[in-house]
């Protein structure tokens, strides 16, 4: 690894904005093509660079100056986008099971609790959000638009919709962990 690079690492490190800006900048372009390769959406390849770099500056202090800043990057979208698609494939899996259920009308008791309970609690961490962050995160997750038409929409800059859609996910990953049995449980029903 070149001394420079090394540099920059720890650069970020202190919170040197400056030097975090020259890595997103020379590495943007290359990352959203290589995260476009899974998404095969432009403005999701996007999201999932953006991501990334935003987890990178509030996990900055972790960075090691003795590894491939390069690789450490294509590593970190990779992952975001297969951990992304896992979630749309959980979550549409879950949907159309759900439906089925309905149409069906011979859901088990059981799991029609599990569910109620489940969305239960999905609202309640969902009204304990900020407001402004609640309805970005509705806005994002329900009607499914992108972080441009949110900006649009609320009168806000793209990085503050991006800043809490993570802040959202991040406080709902923490309320909602304890809840991943119940929804592990209900996919691997759907397979039996």
């Amino acid at each position: 690894m070149e001394n420079s690079e090394s540099t920059v690492i720890n650069l970020i490190k202190e919170g040197n904005g400056q030097a975090f800006e020259k890595i997103f900048r020379e590495y943007f372009k290359s990352l959203h093509a290589y995260a476009y390769t899974f998404m095969k959406d432009d403005e999701q390849a996007e999201e999932i660079v953006q991501n990334v770099f935003c987890r990178i500056w509030e996990k900055r202090d972790q960075l090691s100056p003795d590894g491939s800043l390069k690789a450490y990057l294509y590593r970190s979208v990779h992952n975001e986008s297969l951990n992304y698609l896992k979630h749309q494939k959980t979550r549409a899996v879950f949907q159309m099971h759900y439906s089925n259920s309905e149409e069906q009308g011979g859901n088990e008791a059981s799991e029609k609790i599990m569910i109620a309970e489940l969305d239960v609690h999905i609202q309640k961490a969902l009204s304990e959000l900020p407001l402004q962050c609640r309805t970005i995160f509705q806005l994002s997750r329900f009607e499914n638009l992108k972080y441009k038409q949110i900006a649009a929409q609320l009168n806000l800059s793209v990085k503050t919709v991006e800043n809490q859609m993570g802040k959202a996910l991040k406080v709902l990953r923490l309320k909602l962990a304890e809840f991943l049995p119940i929804v592990l449980y209900m996919i691997i029903r759907l397979y039996k």
